[in-house]
């Protein structure tokens, strides 16, 4: 369902003075630098259970740098230079099944995919909805203009740092629930630390819509795409264009995406229709804060 070019992270195994045996095969069962090598082929729900063997076990596992490398591996991403939070509440955050509609409006979610992990490193993020074009990128024009007639922008004042994706199916907020099976896709990606900020647990930081796309004609497909400013000409991110290397193919309906370290993009093939609205949503923290979350809709008219 995704691909994406994977890069091995390195752990430095822990220092400690090693204890010996009066025998000449003496074995050490609590020697850190071994138990350190071996965590690194642990998943996040085994090193846990080490951690509970005993109170030696809890001491070495639950170092920050355990578990800071086996998030950046299980998301086969590059380390940011610097979090907020320790990694092991980083890692739960990320894999403890949880996504954006577990928080609010739970009534409207139906069903949802982890696309992965990727990594914004300038403060500038292109949002678009084009897929099958050369990118166009104009600051003539105003963030809600830019969308109306292209369907894509530039968005500043972005949260730096790993950023994890999901592909959200939700009903579609104009429809009945009771009487309507409309549903809508979503690309939905946030800041890695988003789900442990007050602001956003509390309720206080919310979604806004900052404009909308509307097309008025048969579309043959779905797509979105979030790309770092930055890294718009890297190889990687042309390989986001040629469509037909991970796109599906004609009659096949299943959601399809790719990541790169620095992108994220997402296409689904269309049944007849009367034309689609392109919505986008960003969530920031606090009214002057960076933008931590974005959301890219798409509703059949």
């Amino acid at each position: 369902m995704r691909k994406r070019i994977r890069r091995n992270n390195s752990i430095k195994s822990c220092t400690s003075p090693r204890r010996s045996f009066p025998t000449c095969h003496s074995f050490d069962w609590f020697e850190e630098d071994l138990w350190t090598e071996i965590a690194k082929f642990l998943d996040g729900k085994s090193l846990v259970m080490l951690a509970t063997t005993n109170k030696w076990f809890n001491s070495l596992i639950m170092q920050d740098s355990v578990w800071r490398y086996a998030c950046l591996r299980d998301l086969q991403i590059p380390a940011p230079c610097h979090v907020e939070f320790k990694w092991s509440k980083l890692y739960a955050s990320a894999f403890n099944c949880s996504h954006a509609y577990t928080f609010r409006q739970q009534e409207k979610h139906i069903d949802w995919m982890r696309i992965g992990a990727f990594s914004l490193n300038s403060r500038a993020a292109f949002l678009t909805k084009n897929l099958n074009g050369p990118l166009k990128i104009s600051k003539e024009k105003t963030k809600e203009k830019m969308l109306e007639f292209c369907g894509s922008c530039v968005l500043e004042n972005m949260k730096t740092g790993i950023w994890i994706a999901d592909l959200q199916l939700v009903r579609c907020p104009v429809c009945d629930l009771n009487a309507c099976d409309g549903t809508m896709q979503t690309l939905d990606a946030r800041h890695i630390e988003l789900f442990l900020k007050e602001g956003y647990q509390d309720g206080s930081w919310e979604y806004n819509l900052m404009g909308s796309h509307k097309i008025e004609k048969n579309v043959g497909e779905a797509s979105a795409a979030i790309f770092d400013v930055k890294h718009l000409k890297d190889s990687s991110t042309a390989a986001i264009f040629d469509l037909k290397s991970w796109a599906g193919k004609p009659n096949d309906w299943q959601p399809k995406s790719l990541i790169t370290f620095n992108a994220v993009a997402i296409t689904t093939n269309l049944q007849e229709n009367e034309g689609v609205l392109v919505k986008y949503h960003t969530m920031s923290a606090g009214e002057e804060g960076e933008v931590v979350s974005i959301r890219i809709s798409h509703q059949l008219l």
